[in-house]
């Protein structure tokens, strides 16, 4: 019995790794695409298991280019409730024909996060194609982040931090601090990766299944909030060096237990949703021998553009629009 809890324990913590990052968030969305890889069929597995720390790593890259270029902000959500009461009817899931009802500079606006979603696959198809290990990695991080933040209920709406509701924070809060608190006692067994007949589809019907939860988010919390004084709702905590200003456990407990597992259902959709992309591309590639693969490095020029990403979002700041903030006492 103790070897199997021992053998089970290392397991967990092959698949989950040790790190631990706040900022879904940096934590949530490296869990995604760590996660992901354990459900891919064998020949693609054996490849991504031997990048395993790549993928999960470099989940957060594209949101570290937000703190380099505000080109890259739109990318993350869309704000649908942005385009009438029946936004899903009105919008066309074409880019060429939304473009065209609506303008480029509105969809840009608004974000874009289907549509990148798509592109993003179609560069990873060609990236398999090419055998250029450089590409397949990186577009496959940077997809498994787009298809997480897609699974995200504020990733689709005007009132995307509870600005217009008077939740400001609540971003941040339902995204990262609930992940971050509860996410090592969710269920991690998935059904094994699938093919995907139309990318572009899926994409919008991640954000369809999660604008459907959105009321849930912020009535739920505001209903929360009515209940629980300022000082029982907040509470600070040490972060590094510095104190920080953060949901209580107690309210975190509560909301998470209100929610009744959303969190952990969108975060198990979009694990098996990045692993559906990873598959679907590899076989639309032609199912390319990734063997000779499995232990090549990133070359000179990857290694460097990296670094050099790196280095913007050091120095860089964020670009877009806030998300992720507490607001302080004199807010309230």
């Amino acid at each position: 019995m103790k070897s199997k809890i021992t053998a089970f324990a290392i397991f967990m913590v092959l698949i989950l790794g040790w790190q631990y990052l706040g900022a879904w968030g940096f934590f949530a969305h490296k869990r995604i695409n760590r996660i992901a890889v354990f459900t891919l069929p064998k020949p693609l597995f054996n490849f991504y298991k031997s990048h395993i720390d790549y993928v999960t790593d470099h989940a957060v890259d594209a949101d570290k280019r937000r703190y380099a270029t505000k080109d890259e902000a739109p990318r993350h959500y869309i704000d649908i409730d942005h385009y009438g009461e029946d936004p899903f009817t009105n919008m066309p899931r074409n880019w060429d024909s939304a473009v065209a009802k609506f303008s480029e500079d509105t969809l840009l606006a608004y974000g874009i996060v289907p549509w990148h979603i798509n592109k993003v696959y179609y560069r990873l198809v060609s990236a398999f194609k090419e055998k250029n290990i450089d590409q397949i990695l990186r577009y496959s991080s940077d997809l498994g982040h787009y298809i997480g933040d897609a699974h995200v209920p504020l990733h689709t709406t005007e009132n995307y931090n509870g600005q217009l509701s008077g939740q400001k924070g609540i971003h941040g809060f339902w995204e990262s601090r609930l992940p971050e608190l509860f996410a090592d006692d969710y269920d991690y067994l998935l059904p094994k990766a699938k093919f995907i007949e139309k990318p572009l589809a899926t994409a919008w019907d991640m954000v369809e299944a999660s604008h459907a939860a959105l009321d849930s988010v912020l009535l739920f919390e505001k209903k929360l909030s009515e209940s629980f004084s300022e000082d029982k709702k907040y509470a600070y905590e040490e972060r590094g060096q510095a104190m920080v200003r953060t949901y209580s456990l107690e309210f975190s407990t509560a909301y998470h237990n209100k929610l009744n597992g959303m969190v952990e259902r969108r975060m198990r959709a979009a694990m098996a949703m990045v692993a559906n992309y990873w598959f679907t591309a590899w076989v639309e590639a032609g199912q390319p021998d990734l063997v000779p693969l499995q232990n090549a490095e990133l070359t000179p020029e990857a290694l460097k553009a990296i670094e050099n990403e790196n280095s913007l979002w050091k120095i860089g700041k964020w670009k877009g629009r806030p998300e992720t903030e507490v607001p302080d006492s004199t807010q309230q």
